[in-house]
């Protein structure tokens, strides 16, 4: 009987990376979030001329078809400042840098503060690539929700791109169950919305969510914090 690829792999000790989403990656247990650059949110669209289309799921999906099974190696930088349960990383698979490699086909965009990926991010903004086609929010702003402030990037963004960009009911990624709610009442313990796992009741009385997660570990990431009516 021949074994599947995925499987022998496993048989060997060898676990395939996960790309959790296009900057962050779990190799063996370990979360490391990718050093010096920003990616879309799993639940987040961007916008071209043909309309709205789902940028965060392309973007991990582009990352997972480059690692293809193949052994993923990264340097530890140290623990996220965002997520203690999380890594820094500087990651490569085969000959590929894959930090430089998002920026430069256009899925990240550099945050790096010595400007590390700004080559990068100027050659895939100019081509144009991938994100860089039509609009999208920065995903830092994104994250924190930001209606009124959030920067706009790309070569065309519409005067009415804020609004269809940041829209009130975000649309589920394929596993992710977990709602989230931006909500003034989360500020009072330091975080910017709740978020409803499948067990609580909220889940179900939760209407039109503003972010779906794929586990609490990246809900808490993303300062939202667990409904109180869920029990713990």
């Amino acid at each position: 009987m021949r074994l599947p690829l995925v499987l022998l792999l496993l048989l060997f000790g060898f676990t395939p990376a996960l790309a959790d989403d296009a900057d962050t990656l779990t190799i063996d247990g370990t979360v490391y979030r990718l050093e010096g650059v920003d990616a879309p949110e799993l639940d987040q669209y961007c916008g071209d001329k043909d309309g709205a289309y789902p940028c965060g799921l392309f973007a991990a999906e582009g990352l997972q078809e480059l690692i293809d099974r193949r052994p993923v190696h990264c340097q530890d930088l140290g623990r996220d400042p965002e997520q203690p349960l999380r890594r820094i990383g500087h990651c490569t698979v085969g000959d590929v840098d894959i930090n430089h490699w998002l920026v430069q086909q256009g899925w990240a965009v550099n945050v790096d503060p010595l400007g590390r990926y700004a080559d990068d991010e100027r050659q895939a903004r100019e081509r144009p690539l991938s994100i860089w086609r039509g609009c999208f929010l920065a995903p830092f702003d994104f994250r924190q929700g930001r209606k009124l402030t959030a920067i706009l990037l790309g070569r065309d963004c519409p005067p009415d791109a804020r609004a269809k960009l940041l829209i009130d009911y975000a649309v589920k990624p394929p596993g992710c169950e977990i709602k989230g709610k931006y909500a003034l009442r989360a500020r009072f313990t330091g975080h910017r919305g709740i978020y409803h796992p499948p067990e609580c009741g909220s889940h179900r009385r939760t209407r039109n969510p503003h972010r779906w997660f794929c586990s609490e570990e990246e809900a808490i990431a993303a300062g939202f914090r667990r409904s109180f009516t869920c029990g713990w």
